[in-house]
């Protein structure tokens, strides 16, 4: 079915047909907008599902279906009303009959940006915009539609996140909602704090996102293990960007410009964890902050349940951040490479460079050839070692053959 047969039957029913939300927004930024999503008005749902039979219901509280238009898969909403009756996000009472207007749909989304609609029944096409979300787009900047926004308290991250994806500030009075939403963010399921986390990870600047939170005062309710680094001091010579929040922010910045892997993007958020306990009186040193690390992460995926690929990036990262640019011993650096290989899969070599490069700024000459010298420590293998060797021998000689391939490249390179 094309989008015009779409709207022409749903026109033949009395009702109205809109694209909403992102891509009404991108085309009004001058963006190539994508996906298509539909709302529709002032039609009941028994005469939707007599026209549209092919139509597939997935939303549970509300009608929500998937509908093949254009030769693609999208999705068909009901124009809704919400009213709050409890706490969270399944706090809502929902109203969906004929009666209810493409405006009332639209005040209870999120930000202005988000809350408007072209509407395809209209001809030519029209664009509603009845909280100027188009004025909120050319200024560049985050608006709430009204305190309806507070009533989802995970919205104020998803500001948070639309900064940090299109660059864009976030108004005082959005603040302001954010800041409300403190008590409730605190009794929301996890899994939505970490849903809210990965897609802050995917933008291109992380740091907006969580210098938003903090600027809301709910860093400490949402990511209390980050929010611990503000104010922990750095000695100044290594660190001229300042506190341990800041060289995070500077870190996950820089990675997330060499990587879209969203795993090598959590490990360097959380590379530093270990700094946010130091003692005040160690300050600005943070000895052994490495090895409190894991324990940070320990608590924050206790906390909330973390993805386990990127429990295991970060544990490496913590645990290596700091010796990888010092080591000196042949044998410390193959077994560090061959770490580093093993976890590919997880943490691509090239990711583990970009946090230590971003961290260091730098590299030393070894891992700045790692790729190079892995290729070369894979030339042996566990099949090439004396048959009388078993078990643990095996490996010692393996890792004693490749260390002598590393002296080897490091006498031809340096001499």
């Amino acid at each position: 079915m094309t989008e015009k047969e779409f709207v022409q039957q749903v026109r033949a029913l009395g009702g109205r047909a809109f694209i909403v939300g992102g891509w009404v927004r991108d085309k009004l930024r001058g963006v190539v907008p994508h996906d298509k999503d539909y709302m529709v008005s002032g039609l009941r749902e028994a005469d939707f599902q007599r026209v549209f039979p092919q139509a597939a219901k997935v939303g549970k509280s509300f009608p929500v279906y998937l509908l093949d238009v254009d030769g693609k898969q999208t999705e068909v909403a009901f124009a809704r009303k919400e009213r709050k009756t409890g706490s969270g996000y399944k706090g809502f009472a929902v109203t969906y009959d004929p009666a209810v207007t493409v405006e009332e749909d639209l005040w209870r989304r999120d930000t202005t940006m988000n809350a408007m609609a072209m509407e395809l029944t209209a001809e030519p096409p029209q664009l509603l915009d009845p909280f100027h979300g188009r004025e909120a787009v050319e200024r560049r900047e985050i608006c709430a539609v009204s305190g309806h926004f507070m009533e989802d308290p995970v919205r104020a991250l998803r500001a948070a996140r639309q900064a940090a994806a299109f660059g864009f500030s976030i108004s005082e009075q959005t603040y302001a909602y954010m800041r409300a939403c403190a008590a409730e963010l605190a009794q929301e399921p996890t899994e939505r704090l970490v849903g809210e986390l990965t897609r802050a990870l995917q933008t291109p600047r992380p740091s907006v996102f969580f210098r938003a939170l903090a600027r809301a005062d709910i860093l400490q309710v949402t990511f209390p293990e980050l929010a611990a680094l503000i104010g922990k001091t750095q000695p100044a010579a290594f660190h001229p960007e300042g506190d341990a929040f800041e060289h995070t922010m500077m870190v996950v910045d820089e990675v997330a410009a060499a990587t879209e892997h969203v795993v090598a993007r959590f490990a360097a958020l959380a590379h530093d964890l270990g700094k946010g306990v130091t003692p005040p009186e160690m300050l600005p040193h943070h000895y052994g902050h490495e090895v409190k690390g894991l324990d940070v992460l320990a608590g924050w995926n206790a906390r909330m349940q973390l993805p386990t690929p990127w429990l295991r990036a970060a544990r490496f990262v913590i645990r290596e951040h700091m010796r990888a640019p010092r080591l000196t011993k042949p044998g410390k650096i193959t077994a560090l490479l061959l770490a580093a290989d093993n976890l590919h899969q997880t943490l691509p070599v090239a990711d583990f460079l970009a946090i230590i490069r971003a961290d260091h700024h730098g590299l030393p000459n070894y891992l700045a050839a790692a790729p190079e010298i892995l290729q070369r420590l894979h030339t042996v293998s566990g099949r090439d070692c004396p048959p009388e060797l078993r078990g643990p021998a095996i490996g010692m000689w393996l890792l004693g053959e490749q260390t002598r391939i590393f002296r080897q490249w490091k006498q031809e390179k340096l001499g």
